[in-house]
């Protein structure tokens, strides 16, 4: 039983901190960025000279927890809906955000299936919040912040559906 246990475990701790460091990251550049912890739920537009304007959905604020989507302003073709598109979770007391899905109107379970391997999920959510990291990052070097984010009307705030 232990040979078991011992592999288990072999297998998490080095990314499991990854996974982990990535949460916190996303938390501190989030925060940094467009700082939602400080925004009233609703509908935000960030436009730079980019020509590319983002939009931020404050969707819910609770009390260690604030839903939230990301988003550009155009359309995909496919789907109809706003892309790329994440659906993120931060945690205020933890200091922590996570990616929830990068996928308009997809869960997890969507992407990967009702019951995927441990290691699938795991992979996944790697993926998902390195791809925010890097758009974080990339949204800042355009010039994107709390300054150039302007509240929308509330019959803006659903994207095409």
């Amino acid at each position: 039983m232990s040979a078991v246990l011992d592999n288990r475990n072999s297998l998490l701790p080095g990314r499991f901190e990854t996974l982990m460091g990535l949460y916190a990251e996303n938390y501190h550049r989030l925060a940094r960025l467009f700082a939602p912890q400080e925004l009233a739920a609703g509908h935000y537009v960030s436009s730079v000279d980019d020509g590319l304007d983002v939009h931020l959905q404050v969707q819910e604020h609770h009390p260690y927890t604030i839903e939230l989507e990301l988003t550009y302003g155009f359309v995909d073709a496919h789907t109809g809906h706003r892309a790329p598109s994440a659906q993120l979770r931060m945690y205020t007391d933890a200091h922590v955000a996570e990616a929830l899905h990068c996928h308009p109107g997809r869960h997890l379970w969507q992407v990967l299936g009702p019951f995927s391997p441990v290691h699938s999920v795991f992979q996944h959510r790697l993926r998902m919040n390195r791809f925010l990291t890097r758009w974080l990052e990339y949204l800042a070097e355009q010039g994107h912040s709390i300054g150039t984010l302007e509240p929308q009307p509330e019959s803006c705030e659903r994207g095409p559906e």
